[in-house]
């Protein structure tokens, strides 16, 4: 009976490797395990009547509505040339620096970040903008393809992140979960909010620790990364002071209008998305990107990206529930107990199985699936929620650069110039791993990195 719960999640995994459609697996599986249970009478076919709530409590869940909101903004700004002129900028202004169109695109990856908060549109868009540019102008293959990889992932942390969106959503039921097991009646809550606080210093170190990586090895090795002359960039784009406001403050206008009605408390994440997604679709306008054809093609992958997530949402809520029924978290519970190291010991195990869960899931299907089972176990074991919530992001994007399967490395390789070899772009992210192996490590020994600004901004 122990072993069934450990049996469906295995099953789960072969079969998207095999793969089948995630949403469909999660509660394709979940129902056959539910109606093998049945016959054999070892799960009670009543739970399945609470899918229906389930599936009501996801639909009116407000806070999910910022996805497609944040969806939606990143897209407008990716149409909207808004990272194109951003990128010139910032290279001309920093390119005759030591690595500095490196320094540059860690900058515009951190900023279209804090604009998207989608992996793999930041990854494509710096990867057809910027990779072709920097092998022109002499940089080493690996260090070129490993920094715009790394500086995609960024939108893992930096909030607004979609997945500090739905991160946060999970965490807040489980640490509910968690209060209740403990006698808790008067249960306190986390916020998508909070974890968006919570991210943005580590997300920052991590921007910094790139920085001095990029500017490190570019003194070291100064003809992996040459200093670029900025008639090299196009000084016939008119005057830098001129170029690099233009390029700069649009976004960074609405940046501070998202993050900083968050951070003082003016709105919701998901008022703040509203926000975010209007002030894009009017920076289009501006730029006279705007038309009908392009508000269609962004709305068209809104919705194809919304219904995803929300399809395994789905998915993932019928097999928690039939985990559940076959008493999973008891078993993860037990298990965790019995790991030598107490809470260091299952916080760990937990870290290595989403680390390496990352090599074949996407980071939605581990929030969906894996978070809900462990979370509320480390969260009773006394776990800090916010701090929890940041270690995983950071952890999920590690796993997005990590080779053989890193989905950023897939993302690079779809728009990689064919010179630029796979094994020059495994080879190229091997020091961004060890970089934000050591931002865990850091975290770990340090939590108020990421506790600290929620405590003095909410007093938690």
């Amino acid at each position: 009976m122990e072993l069934i719960p450990l049996l469906m999640f295995a099953v789960v995994c072969a079969a998207l490797m095999a793969g089948y459609p995630v949403a469909f697996t999660l509660g394709g599986v979940a129902l056959i395990f539910a109606l093998i249970g049945m016959a054999t009478g070892s799960f009670d076919g009543n739970d399945l009547t609470f899918i229906p709530n389930r599936l009501f409590g996801i639909v009116g869940n407000t806070t999910l509505i910022a996805v497609p909101l944040f969806v939606f903004m990143g897209v407008m700004l990716e149409k909207s040339k808004v990272a194109e002129h951003l990128l010139t900028s910032m290279a001309r202004l920093m390119g005759p620096l030591p690595g500095g169109l490196g320094i540059a695109i860690i900058i515009v990856g951190a900023l279209l970040a804090a604009s998207t908060g989608i992996v793999g549109a930041t990854v494509v868009t710096m990867g057809l903008l910027a990779l072709p540019s920097m092998l022109k102008l002499g940089y080493k293959p690996e260090l070129a393809s490993g920094l715009i990889c790394a500086t995609g992932t960024l939108g893992q942390i930096i909030p607004p992140s979609i997945a500090l969106v739905l991160l946060g959503d999970v965490l807040s039921s489980s640490y509910q979960q968690a209060q209740l097991k403990m006698g808790l009646w008067s249960t306190t809550t986390i916020s998508v909010g909070d974890l968006f606080v919570g991210a943005l210093i580590p997300g920052l170190v991590l921007v910094a620790l790139y920085i001095l990586y990029m500017l490190g090895h570019a003194i070291i090795r100064p003809q992996d990364a040459p200093a670029v002359d900025r008639a090299a960039l196009g000084e016939e784009q008119g005057p830098l002071l001129a170029h690099v406001i233009t390029g700069l403050l649009p976004p960074l206008a609405l940046i501070f209008l998202v993050l900083g009605s968050i951070l003082t408390g003016t709105a919701t994440p998901t008022e703040a998305a509203g926000v975010g997604a209007f002030g894009a679709t009017v920076l289009a306008m501006i730029k006279r990107q705007l038309n009908l054809a392009t508000l269609q093609e962004v709305m068209r992958a809104t919705v194809r990206v919304t219904g995803m997530v929300f399809m395994i949402l789905i998915g993932a809520s019928i097999f928690s529930l039939v985990f559940r029924g076959f008493g999973g978290d008891d078993a993860v519970h037990q298990l965790f107990e019995h790991i030598p190291g107490g809470v260091f010991g299952a916080t760990l195990m937990v870290m290595a199985l989403i680390f390496l869960l990352g090599f074949i899931l996407d980071f939605i299907e581990i929030t969906f699936v894996v978070v809900p089972i462990v979370a509320p176990v480390l969260l009773a074991m006394g776990v800090d929620p916010i701090w929890l919530g940041v270690m995983i992001a950071v952890n999920l994007q590690t796993s997005f650069l990590t080779p053989p399967f890193g989905f950023a490395l897939f993302y690079l390789r779809g728009v990689a110039p064919e010179q630029v070899a796979t094994t020059q772009i495994y080879r190229g992210v091997i020091p961004f791993i060890l970089i934000q192996l050591l931002m865990l490590g850091v975290l770990a020994l340090w939590p108020a990195l990421a506790t600290w600004l929620p405590a003095q901004i909410y007093g938690q």
